[in-house]
């Protein structure tokens, strides 16, 4: 499945803590811009090789939804932490092959798609969305 392929290390993961950030940024060697949003932030990570990760924390700290975009699929293992599981349960039940991969479960929304060099998508927890914010803003 081209979803698991490529691999870039310690991004800030969802449903856990902010803190590795700092560490993200200089792995990656990437540029750290942080927009300060009502009830949430976002924390934004982009590397000279053209990859984009914007990472949605609500003011507890928390991150509650990702997004990519970028020549390459990030590591969606380390992207979504525990997440991942799910996500890979529903991708093996999906029927239709081909187009983008979309989970929707009670704990999970992702939407991922792209061809070569352009690869993009959302997740996000839905109980983890911050009062008062739509999880139309994770995009």
């Amino acid at each position: 499945m081209f979803l698991l392929l490529g691999s870039v290390p310690g991004w800030a993961v969802l449903g856990e803590y902010e803190s590795s950030v700092a560490t993200d940024q200089q792995r990656m060697h990437a540029q750290l811009h942080q927009v300060a949003r009502q009830g949430y932030s976002i924390k934004q990570l982009s590397s000279p090789g053209g990859r984009t990760v914007r990472e949605y924390v609500s003011p507890k700290g928390m991150v509650f939804g990702v997004a990519w975009q970028g020549p390459t699929m990030p590591d969606l293992q380390q992207l979504l932490g525990s997440y991942f599981v799910q996500m890979k349960q529903a991708s093996r039940s999906r029927r239709q092959r081909g187009g983008p991969l979309v989970i929707r479960t009670k704990d999970l929304i992702l939407v991922s798609g792209g061809h070569m060099r352009s690869f993009h998508g959302t997740a996000y927890a839905p109980n983890l969305l911050p009062d008062g914010v739509s999880a139309e803003v994770v995009r």
